[in-house]
């Protein structure tokens, strides 16, 4: 009788291979309320990651870090008008505590721009005050209806940053900045994520914004996600909570503002980019564990070379595990770092011993071969270039090669139904074909310029429509 495998092949039942995927390499679980997830040691590295490589990011730009409540006066909410009608079906709402029913009930965060614009109403007086530039990192809740572990939950984490400016100039370049400087950047370089910068057409821009630049990737199936958004809030918030400044001229002015945010959503995103039927295959820049070392047996020489073997990648600066559980057999050991996705597997036995060398296995590209011990310090960072190199290709070459041109909704609806994008000139769509493409199940994902550029502008002359069934 054939082994039956360890997930569900992806070309049975992707949305079942992805749940086995999140299960058996131990990234989440369920949590005990619907729509809630509990993050697992694993993922949660992950999310370290992230974390480590978007801050830095972010601290570049000379936005600093706070924290705000997690709890909002429900008033809050109706100070401006369109935000909380985009956001009202999502709320969860607190009406008692303590025992007793509250005076006003408050809000569970679902985004922070009304709390933070309190605050910055306050915290703005002079032009000197400006730019003002916060991030946080927090959770969120958005009571979804159709949870998925990572993609769709009612809570999950975040960063989410927002600025004041003095002029609308500045906060449109900034905003453009953080798209993609520091989120592309990070999605391109880090998660070796190919993605498509681009600008959300007004039906699905964030709820009260001007503007909301998007980047939009493929994932293995050829539905879309998005990935991160920066947005140009324009006056509307300042408006409504006051925040004003007085200007070198001596005149009362309102400002400018901006938010945009990324979530544990993008754990989600790297498994369905770049996961195979082995499990995960994670980017070696990204991997908290870029090698594991393992004894093949429980010998007293392999496990002191096995030890000897991380300490001399660590000071290297690989970020390594040595796996020395011999009590468990090997062969279970090695699949389940190949589910993990660790880039590179180093196994050592008493016969490798005897050769002066250890097999050397690669996930990304697969394969194994002996190599020389002596040489893993120096061979092992070009290994790990090439395999992030290689990631990016891959996931380049899948969106290229599924986007299709076309010239109608019908061609449109065809290219998606088939598994994959579609480019059409946002001429010959128009809102009217957009609201037709969704009686499909099919958005325009963003608008981009004929060169692939982010438009200035909703109409601006070439504009093209990305669209693509998604998450």
């Amino acid at each position: 009788m054939a082994k039956a495998p360890v997930l569900t092949p992806r070309a049975d039942d992707f949305p079942r291979w992805y749940q086995d995927l999140i299960n058996k390499a131990e990234l989440a679980d369920n949590g005990p309320v619907r729509g809630t997830m509990v993050i697992r040691p694993y993922g949660y590295g992950l999310w370290e990651r992230m974390q480590a490589e978007m801050d830095a990011r972010i601290k570049e730009t000379g936005t600093q870090n706070a924290y705000f409540p997690l709890l909002i006066p429900q008033s809050y909410f109706a100070k401006e008008a369109e935000h909380v009608e985009g956001f009202a079906p999502e709320l969860a709402v607190v009406t008692h505590g303590g025992g007793k029913e509250l005076e006003e009930p408050a809000v569970v965060r679902p985004t922070s721009e009304m709390i933070i614009n309190d605050y910055f109403s306050k915290w703005v007086q002079s032009y000197r005050d400006l730019p003002l530039l916060i991030n946080q990192w927090a959770n969120v809740v958005r009571w979804e209806l159709r949870p998925r572990l990572f993609l769709r939950t009612t809570e999950f984490l975040w960063q989410e940053g927002h600025t004041a400016h003095a002029t609308y100039e500045d906060a449109r370049d900034f905003a453009a900045h953080i798209h993609r400087k520091v989120y592309e950047d990070f999605m391109v370089n880090v998660l070796a994520m190919d993605s498509v910068p681009g600008r959300k057409t007004v039906k699905e821009r964030f709820a009260g914004a001007l503007n909301t630049l998007t980047l939009e990737a493929m994932m293995g199936d050829g539905k879309a996600l998005q990935l991160a958004t920066s947005h140009e809030l324009g006056q509307n918030f300042a408006k409504a909570f006051n925040t004003q400044y007085l200007s070198k001229d001596g005149r009362q002015e309102l400002v400018w503002q901006t938010s945009w945010g990324s979530t544990t959503r993008m754990i989600g995103a790297l498994v369905m980019t770049h996961g195979d039927d082995n499990g995960l295959r994670v980017p070696p820049r990204l991997a908290s564990v870029q090698a594991v070392v393992l004894a093949i047996k429980g010998d007293d020489a392999v496990l002191a070379k096995v030890r000897e073997i991380g300490d001399q990648l660590k000071a290297a600066g690989i970020r390594v595990h040595v796996d020395d559980r011999t009590d468990t057999p090997f062969g279970r050991r090695a699949v389940d770092w190949e589910l993990k996705g660790v880039p590179v597997r180093i196994e050592v036995g008493p016969r490798d011993l005897e050769n002066g060398t250890a097999m050397l296995a690669r996930r990304i590209p697969g394969g194994k071969e002996p190599v020389a011990i002596d040489s893993l310090v120096r061979l092992l960072p070009t290994v790990l270039e090439e395999d992030q190199a290689l990631l990016l290709t891959q996931s380049r070459e899948r969106r290229e090669s599924r986007t299709s041109d076309v010239s109608s909704i019908e061609e449109a609806v065809d290219a998606t139904t088939a598994g994959g994008w579609a480019r059409i000139p946002w001429a010959a769509l128009g809102e009217e074909g957009e609201a037709k493409l969704g009686e499909h199940a099919v958005t325009v994902r963003c608008l981009v310029a004929e060169d692939g550029s982010v438009p200035d502008a909703d109409d601006a002359p070439g504009n093209v429509a990305i669209v693509a069934r998604a998450y």
